[in-house]
């Protein structure tokens, strides 16, 4: 008859068996990883969260395949570290691949694990951070893995617009691997990493394209052309930064509050903000001086800064309160709104409305951009995305116009008529049906016509454009504009209409609406 073991040999062993696991591949593998600049799963989770607050679940979960050698297979917590944990004292849930086994490769029992804590977080209300190292689906456990998958999608959808949602690519991420991030709310790859449905390889054999894994999903492929990610990391501790940070400004869930954090008080003006914008219409300037000095702090976490940089969107305070900013960017094709433009900002519109985040619109667009490429790529259809999501949000909606305000890419710019509940103007705002160049060919193109110096009648004309609409005045007039303010006194505007507005009463849904592709 075997020997009892007492409780102490059976604590040893555990002791024994949760070392064992937490080696991951073995300390080869780990060294190999390091060697490429990179953490391993359980390092990242380590530096990510609060110390001493993870919790892990399923660390001894085995997959339960035999085919092609897997019933030898051994795969410590089957590639996947999942867990609880708090950052900045608040509580998620968490999920890190582990390159070191198996090539962090998603199996049946890995995807399990991944969603069962996406489930927690729906049941708890609470973010779901995944963290991506793989080599993509656990090939010999064949229609399991692929199941997996769907698990994990299923779960992401579920999730969205319920609780933040935050992808780090830290490694390689290939295939359907790449479709959970893209299901999520924030993307943010490292330099260290590729994502891609078909690899470099596939794409030779089939297309003939030749092509570098960086150049197919590098960070900046994605980030500039693709548009796919919304920040990159040069490394594993910058983007776990990034991700802490984002997570500062955001709700638990989409029945909270973003959090109050160290009100920053406004003192005094801030006459910098007079200068600002050039007095000649047509020179540029770099509207995150703007939002830099409206924000506590200076604090803006810009998101998708690389992708359509004629639309600037992100995440700041004023006097405490997380606020949405979306603004024009005269530095870059005039601000002008055009499809990528909008596809970023209604994005982020609903991702705000979504988690209770109040936005601020600052206004300086000539119009949508116009040329049959942009016709032809859909223009209307995208742009009719913002007109739709300013109109849906039922959040606090704050504008102020800065300067050009023309035509449709002002109401699709959150006018007053798409339900702004501030809107104001500085000076230098003009707001019309399009620019006074253009509209006295058509308003008074009989007129010029038949002047004797047509040059001399037509600059005449423009000018009495610009008088009576190219101004916030006329605006005004017709209860468009709330008021016309001191630029200085911007900040002090923006935060007035927060504290009236932060009880604004609209019909909340249990949830409004999920954030999936567009």
């Amino acid at each position: 008859m075997a020997e009892e073991k007492s409780m102490a040999q059976r604590l040893e062993q555990l002791a024994k068996a949760r070392e064992e696991v937490m080696l991951g591949g073995g300390e080869a593998k780990i060294e190999k990883q390091h060697a490429k600049g990179k953490k391993t799963a359980r390092e990242r989770i380590e530096a990510f969260v609060d110390e001493g607050t993870f919790h892990e679940t399923g660390m001894f979960a085995k997959h339960r395949t035999t085919h092609f050698g897997m019933d030898k297979a051994v795969a410590p917590a089957d590639g996947v570290v999942t867990g609880s944990a708090a950052v900045f004292g608040r509580p998620l849930h968490i999920a890190s691949q582990d390159f070191t086994v198996m090539g962090g490769s998603a199996g049946e029992t890995q995807s399990n694990k991944v969603a069962a804590m996406m489930q927690a977080s729906a049941t708890t209300g609470t973010p779901f951070v995944f963290i991506n190292d793989s080599g993509g689906a656990r090939v010999q456990e064949g229609i399991d893995s692929l199941s997996g998958y769907g698990k994990v999608f299923y779960k992401n959808v579920l999730l969205s617009g319920l609780v933040p949602q935050i992808s780090i690519i830290a490694g390689p991420c290939a295939g359907g691997a790449a479709y959970s991030p893209a299901l999520t709310d924030f993307i943010i790859q490292t330099r260290k990493a590729n994502m891609f449905i078909t690899g470099p390889g596939v794409i030779k054999s089939v297309t003939g394209e030749d092509v570098t894994a960086e150049a197919l999903g590098g960070p900046d492929a994605h980030m500039t052309k693709a548009g796919n990610i919304h920040f990159v990391a040069d490394d594993d501790d910058q983007a776990i930064l990034i991700a802490q940070k984002l997570l500062s400004f955001l709700p638990q869930n989409n029945t909270e509050e973003p959090p109050v954090v160290d009100p920053d008080p406004i003192v005094e003006p801030d006459e910098f903000l007079r200068d600002i914008v050039p007095v000649e219409g047509k020179k540029g300037y770099d509207v995150r001086e703007i939002i830099t000095r409206v924000v506590d702090r200076g604090d803006f976490l810009e998101v998708k800064a690389g992708f359509a940089p004629n639309l600037v969107v992100g995440f700041g305070r004023i006097v405490g309160r997380t606020v949405g900013v979306i603004a024009n960017q005269p530095n870059v094709m005039s601000g002008v709104l055009d499809i990528n433009s909008s596809d970023k900002g209604s994005e982020f519109i609903r991702f705000c409305n979504a988690f209770n985040i109040p936005l601020v619109t600052f206004v300086d667009v000539p119009g949508f951009m116009p040329g049959v490429a942009q016709e032809h790529g859909g223009i209307i259809r995208h742009g009719a995305k913002m007109l739709y999501a300013y109109s849906a949000a039922t959040v606090p909606k704050i504008t102020i116009e800065l300067r050009k305000s023309y035509g449709g890419a002002h109401l699709a710019m959150c006018s007053k008529d798409l339900g702004a509940d501030r809107v104001f103007a500085w000076p230098t705002a003009e707001i019309a049906v399009m620019g006074a160049e253009g509209a006295v060919n058509v308003v008074f193109r009989k007129e010029i016509e038949a002047a004797e110096d047509k040059e001399t009648k037509r600059e005449e004309l423009i000018q009495l454009y610009k008088d009576t609409f190219s101004t916030p005045f006329m605006a005004a007039s017709r209860g468009l504009v709330d008021d016309i303010i001191d630029p200085a006194e911007t900040r002090l505007h923006i935060a007035d209409a927060l504290e009236v507005l932060a009880n604004k009463r609209e019909t909340r849904p249990a949830k409004k609406h999920g954030l999936g592709p567009v």
